[in-house]
């Protein structure tokens, strides 16, 4: 069967080598905060919270449960979809903006715990973008033949460097954590295209300043909150959907098509009102849109890994479908990605 679309990926592959994504899983701790939870510990309310964001609830790691656990149960999830073991893993590729610690990296981490060996394993940092940064990441590994099996994971425990007394974030992020496989399956056209930028100019929007080289960890640091994330709501809302629908927009026209041909359409889960105005900008209907923020909130590079493990678990995606993943972050950062599935 032809395909009816353009694969852009083609004329940079002579021997046509794809990559698709196998397998995928994820996994959020236990603990639910509700907004009822947090009217408790800040002031705020639930219709507040619901009307500005469109969440309910998120989740909240322990606090003996660390990134690289949350990484590592997903990975397992997704290997276990994908029918593969520890030493069939060739790559392990992490993104996060909340490691266990500054080094060694989490992905060294996530091998030691799901019994992968001597394997290649590191983190990249692109906020929200992560996961779709990883992704590209790994395909190339793939179709440049260097690889057979890459496990790419978004993961964050942001609960860790949210500042429970502002009100203004401390509504917005969870916990949790999202992997997918990555493999040559014959006969399928697989990652079609990303799209991806970042513009540092704008950087200082959603940062968290402390525990850099900039500033390093002191007392003062601490006192200052300079190790909680800030963000400018405002102006980081009109630079998101100006940036998603950008990208997404790139990659529907590299595969010549248009928003009609997506089967589902995976927008990172910041904000409610924001994954509605990248909708209605595409003109993508509610049924194409997959959301799950309700649930979850904000989980950053976990984000759109865990949406499309639910995505494709619910039955929501099909063999042989288009999907579109679309994410932004702090850096600032955005991406992209057509999959045939």
């Amino acid at each position: 069967m032809t395909a009816k679309f353009k694969n852009p990926r083609a004329k940079h592959n002579f021997i046509g080598r794809t990559c698709s994504i196998t397998g995928v899983g994820s996994y959020v701790p236990e603990r639910i905060l509700t907004n009822a939870d947090l009217e408790k510990m800040v002031e705020t309310s639930d219709e507040w919270i619901t009307t500005r964001t469109g969440i309910k609830e998120r989740r909240i790691a322990a606090a003996n449960e660390f990134t690289s656990d949350l990484a590592a149960k997903a990975a397992e999830r997704a290997m276990k979809m994908a029918g593969v073991t520890a030493e069939q893993i060739d790559l392990i590729i992490v993104a996060t903006i909340t490691p266990d610690m500054p080094f060694p990296n989490t992905a060294c981490l996530v091998q030691q715990k799901i019994g992968a060996r001597r394997i290649p394993a590191f983190d990249i940092e692109a906020a929200c973008s992560g996961f779709i940064y990883a992704l590209e990441i790994g395909q190339s590994f793939i179709t440049a033949h260097t690889f057979e099996t890459v496990l790419v994971i978004g993961a964050e425990k942001l609960s860790s460097i949210t500042n429970w007394k502002d009100r203004n974030t401390c509504v917005l992020f969870g916990d949790g954590a999202g992997a997918a496989i990555l493999q040559n399956r014959p006969l399928s056209h697989g990652l079609l295209t990303t799209a991806l930028g970042a513009d540092g100019s704008k950087a200082d929007l959603l940062s968290m300043p402390g525990g850099g080289s900039r500033c390093p960890a002191s007392p003062q640091t601490i006192a200052d909150g300079l190790h909680f994330l800030r963000m400018d709501g405002k102006e980081t809302f009109k630079n998101a959907v100006q940036a998603m629908c950008s990208a997404a927009n790139e990659v529907l026209n590299r595969c010549e098509i248009d928003i009609t041909r997506i089967k589902c359409v995976i927008p990172h889960q910041a904000n409610r009102r924001i994954i509605n105005a990248v909708g209605e900008r595409l003109g993508a209907t509610e049924d194409q849109l997959f959301v799950n923020l309700h649930k979850y909130g904000n989980t950053s590079a976990a984000s759109v890994a865990i949406a499309l493990d639910e995505a494709v678990t619910s039955g929501k995606i099909q063999r042989g479908d288009l999907v579109l993943i679309v994410g932004f972050g702090a850096g600032l950062t955005w991406g992209a990605a057509i999959i045939e599935w």
